[in-house]
């Protein structure tokens, strides 16, 4: 079953690299429903090279739902707001 999500933000802080990104996801409200997604995949295909990047949901982020995803290579900063795809 797959889920859609959407780039909320990238996880900043002192040692800020660009592959950890904050998710919302689709029909996911509450901290419990998100902590059932952690260890799930995640895939953002780049919108004109048709190219993709994965990832996996490592922890929840806040009491809404949102959770915090570990991607294997640099997001592109246009990738904010942009699409995922959760396995």
């Amino acid at each position: 079953m797959t889920m859609d999500g959407t780039i909320t933000n990238f996880k900043l802080g002192n040692r800020y690299d660009g592959r950890k990104v904050i998710l919302k996801i689709q029909n996911i409200k509450s901290y419990r429903e998100a902590a059932q997604l952690i260890g799930r995949k995640v895939i953002w295909v780049h919108p004109k090279k048709n190219t993709f990047i994965k990832g996996k949901i490592i922890r929840v982020h806040g009491k809404r739902g949102r959770v915090l995803a570990f991607f294997r290579k640099a997001l592109p900063g246009f990738a904010v707001g942009s699409r995922v795809q959760i396995l």
